[in-house]
């Protein structure tokens, strides 16, 4: 038989709103009104809503709630799977952020690499406000049926091919030109790529400018590995550059997380000196990028406002429906630091 302690837990996981009306003696609309962020109610009926509802151990059901009403202030968040710490900062932004917008946020993780179709499927079982997709890729099929059951979703990071889902990326092309620009100039030789996923649009952009560009200079021999974003198989693919015959004296890594991994590499296993033997560039700024350790020159994706341009966006399509998608791209700037070596001649890092 259930001891005391579970009889009264089952009744608090039982108790309605009718229940602590009745017992604050109020109405069953005020106490939705009490626990309704912004509503209009006298003190002296909250502080009997307030009693009563601790009397009981009420709790509301906002799941439950915006079944009833059919207006949720949950957002759904998508992120990878791994330990990208950009993607700790978006999120850390992204929750301050709609926490003072009256949302609560329901997290979902999808693996690197994985097909997020099937976890999308999942999502719209939901009753979600709204959806952001942090760098996870995003069908044709599934933005439609995102439009079809009138859920507004914002990728950051990433792009779709459907023009109908609205994005906020850094400025993927000025990045690397800058970046080609900076290593140029400190005439450097031997090019390589670190590669992300393939079927990253964020990827494809960084990787197209950097073959394009160099090949516009007359640089045509470019090596290349794949990191795929993550830990093992960057610190793999730094391996296999740095073993070539013909050592790369310049290396350009997808992301930051990467480049990490790189300066690792090839500090502690090639006895080779990051900013004096060798260059090694990311792209984010993550939080680590600055640590004395690391001393990551990058070319920054600036979070807050990335965030702040995407909540925008996201809470312009809940109050409109019928508001057309946008696609922002949010300027960076390359951020020089002790990785790679610096030009002998003047150089405009902005």
């Amino acid at each position: 038989m259930p001891n005391d302690n579970e009889i009264t837990r089952s009744l608090k996981r039982s108790v309605t709103a009718h229940d602590v009306a009745k017992v604050a003696g109020v109405s069953q609309s005020a106490v939705s009104r009490h626990f309704t962020p912004g509503a209009s109610i006298s003190e002296k009926t909250r502080k009997k809503i307030i009693e009563a509802a601790e009397q009981l151990g009420y709790r509301p059901n906002l799941i439950a709630r915006s079944l009833i009403t059919k207006k949720s202030t949950l957002i759904g968040i998508v992120l990878p799977l791994n330990t990208n710490p950009y993607y700790q900062s978006i999120l850390e932004e992204l929750s301050q952020e709609l926490s003072s917008n009256g949302y609560r946020i329901l997290l979902f993780t999808n693996e690197t690499g994985q097909n997020s179709d099937l976890l999308m499927e999942e999502i719209l079982h939901y009753p979600l406000a709204g959806l952001i997709l942090i760098a996870v890729n995003l069908s044709s099929h599934i933005a439609d049926e995102c439009k079809q059951n009138h859920l507004p979703v914002v990728m950051m990071t990433r792009k779709t091919e459907s023009k109908e889902i609205s994005s906020v990326t850094g400025n993927n092309i000025l990045g690397v030109q800058k970046i080609v620009d900076f290593l140029l100039a400190g005439k450097h030789q031997n090019f390589a790529y670190i590669a992300g996923e393939n079927n990253s649009s964020t990827n494809r952009d960084r990787e197209n400018t950097y073959f394009s560009y160099l090949a516009h200079h007359g640089i045509y021999d470019v090596q290349k590995a794949i990191g795929n974003y993550t830990y093992e198989n960057a610190r793999q693919a730094t391996r296999e550059l740095l073993n070539l015959t013909k050592q790369p004296d310049a290396i350009f890594c997808a992301n930051d997380h990467m480049a990490l991994c790189a300066i690792e590499v090839a500090r502690n296993e090639f006895s080779l000196q990051p900013g004096k033997d060798i260059s090694i560039i990311g792209f984010d700024d993550n939080y680590l990028a600055g640590w004395d350790s690391f001393q990551l020159t990058t070319f920054s994706q600036p979070s807050k406002q990335m965030v702040d341009q995407a909540i925008q966006i996201l809470l312009e399509q809940i109050e409109n429906e019928n508001s057309l998608p946008k696609h922002i791209v949010v300027e960076g700037e390359l951020i020089v630091r002790q990785s790679s070596k610096l030009p002998k001649v003047v150089f405009d890092y902005k």
